[in-house]
């Protein structure tokens, strides 16, 4: 069986999450057999924002208070504008991705979300990418950016937009297939 299909993968997300890179990659990986949790600050729902205008809103299934980075083998941050300018102001949420990080599994972050890992403080000499309008943002925070569809470096993958959500996403299975999975249930 491949790693993917035994994997734990959370989404940490909040309201203005960019429809398509939260549900996309929430689909491609549980159509590859991965278990997927949207984590976020409270229960209940989150809206989505699609292109420029109010989306869908897409159900809570933990709230970040109630886990740990050992119950997860791979990170995904959507992007969107408001989901990560909101998620970088609380500090549980960049405590969370600081300790996920440091358990070296795939963290991966799309579009504007790399506002996060430069929150964090982990973009600093590492290879990334992000929305062009961010790009700034990144190098000033020590990244080497670079404008391509994804950019895998360590443990932290990074894609720019929507369109490239396809290579993003295989770029996470290629990782925990990589890695094997960390995670295991009490009947294993």
């Amino acid at each position: 069986m491949p790693a993917i299909a035994k994997a734990r993968i959370a989404i940490l997300a909040t309201t203005g999450f960019e429809q398509s890179e939260l549900e996309v990659p929430q689909k491609k990986l549980k159509e590859a057999g991965a278990s997927v949790d949207v984590i976020s600050l409270k229960e209940g729902e989150i809206m989505g924002w699609q292109m420029k205008d109010w989306g869908r809103p897409v159900k809570v299934d933990k709230t970040l208070g109630s886990v740990k980075p050992s119950d997860y083998d791979a990170l995904v941050l959507p992007g969107g504008v408001i989901n990560p300018d909101l998620l970088r102001v609380e500090p549980a949420a960049i405590n969370f991705i600081k300790e996920f990080h440091a358990t070296g599994k795939p963290l991966a972050a799309v579009c504007h979300a790399p506002w996060l890992l430069v929150e964090a403080g982990l973009i600093k000499g590492k290879r990334a990418t992000s929305y062009k309008s961010i790009r700034t943002d990144l190098i000033n925070a020590g990244a080497k950016w670079e404008d391509s569809a994804v950019v895998h470096d360590g443990n932290i993958i990074t894609s720019r937009q929507p369109s490239d959500l396809d290579a993003f996403t295989a770029a996470i299975v290629e990782a925990v297939e990589g890695r094997g999975t960390t995670h295991r249930t009490a009947a294993e």
